[in-house]
């Protein structure tokens, strides 16, 4: 069940349709009036309680964001409108800045140790590569139990309702995506199709080791982190690849199919042992795939990040810190715990910094860890 090519061309650096850079003029002229119906509906505006410490609500809401919405409805302008809003609400409601901003650091890693971890690396067509080794949960279950208790245990979908204590943690890793990895890979000088921002992910899901009631199990957390994601972060997916699945997945793909939304079973391929490295090696190159999966990166399951060479070139440590041209605080072997916020400047120049926020010891941290300054491709 690996992906085909499509008309000969390499299906890993294939434009994905519906994205700037390859609208139709139906497309086009459907976007632009639901940019004029948000600014209409003033859903650029601020809350008291939803402002974000790094970015305006305005800044976050970029034209690549409100697309992935209208991509989500199927450039359908009410139903992206509805979504809009109802993300902004929970936001707000939920106070996800804040939440993520004064995430306590130690836990903040506890979480990566249970759910799918950014490799410091990207595919081919410059989406971050994120692996998740379903095992760990059981491995860990301790800390995903810790997780599951931290907030409320309120469970009922509802934009206004608490966020479910076991997908908190989540949720402070949907928003490093979102507010670090993804600005970070988007500003890649050279990238593939450098029309087209960076706004989802690849995700490698390695279930080895995994039994029957082990899925069962898990079905719930499955349900409600699916709804999570496609709901308040839509379009953030753009490849699953699902490895290590045993002689009875068949009738595990049968319950699954009917955990997630079809948009999202549509991007998930499920390979055989003999597909394993020679499909992911098509969508990643050697150095940024894992050698345990056939590739050359020496990366495993609960390591820091090892961000590639175009990454860490984009990068410098802060002058404070005896930074220059070539420096980089967050080069293997230093990476920084915890949330981390991509935070653009004010002056005008597309240069931004890397903030670590969260809290140690119950003191709030706010200290730049790097800083990007424009380069040309």
């Amino acid at each position: 069940m690996a992906p085909e090519q499509t008309n000969g061309n390499d299906a890993a650096l294939a434009p994905h349709t519906g994205q700037f850079g390859h609208l139709t003029p139906e497309q086009e002229k459907t976007f632009a009036d639901f940019k004029a119906v948000c600014e209409k509906e003033d859903v650029f505006s601020e809350s008291n309680e939803g402002r974000s410490v790094g970015r305006t609500k305005r800044e976050r809401l970029d034209d690549a964001a409100l697309l992935r919405f209208l991509r989500a409805r199927k450039f359908e302008v009410p139903g992206a409108l509805k979504q809009l809003k109802d993300t902004e609400l929970w936001r707000d409601t939920n106070r996800l800045d804040e939440l993520y901003d004064g995430f306590d650091v130690d836990a903040f890693e506890e979480a990566r140790k249970v759910y799918h971890q950014w490799t410091g690396r990207r595919d081919r067509s410059g989406h971050p590569v994120y692996v998740y080794e379903i095992s760990h949960i059981k491995d860990n279950i301790a800390a995903f139990d810790r997780s599951s208790k931290i907030v409320s245990t309120n469970n009922t979908a509802s934009a206004t309702d608490p966020i479910p204590g076991k997908l908190r943690m989540l949720c402070a890793l949907y928003e490093n995506m979102a507010e670090f990895v993804l600005p970070l890979c988007n500003a890649v000088p050279g990238r593939p199709n450098p029309e087209t921002p960076v706004t989802a992910t690849s995700h490698i899901v390695d279930v080895s080791g995994m039994g029957l009631m082990g899925y069962w199990n898990l079905k719930s957390h499955m349900q409600a982190a699916s709804v999570l994601a496609s709901t308040y972060y839509p379009e953030t997916l753009d490849r699953v690849f699902l490895i290590g699945a045993p002689s009875f997945f068949p009738t595990v793909w049968s319950w699954i199919k009917r955990w997630f939304d079809p948009a999202t079973t549509a991007k998930l391929f499920v390979l055989s042992a003999s597909e394993v490295t020679p499909t992911l090696t098509r969508f990643m190159r050697p150095e940024d795939l894992p050698k345990k999966y056939g590739g050359e990166l020496d990366w495993g399951y609960g390591m820091a990040p090892s961000l590639d060479t175009e990454l860490a070139a984009l990068l410098k440590r802060p002058a404070a810190e005896g930074g220059g041209e070539g420096g980089n605080g967050l080069e293997k072997g230093k990476w920084v715990r915890g949330p981390l916020r991509w935070v653009p400047d004010t002056d005008g120049a597309r240069g931004a910094k890397i903030v670590a926020r969260g809290t140690v010891g119950g003191k709030p941290r706010d200290e730049v860890v790097g800083v990007f300054t424009p380069r040309k491709a």
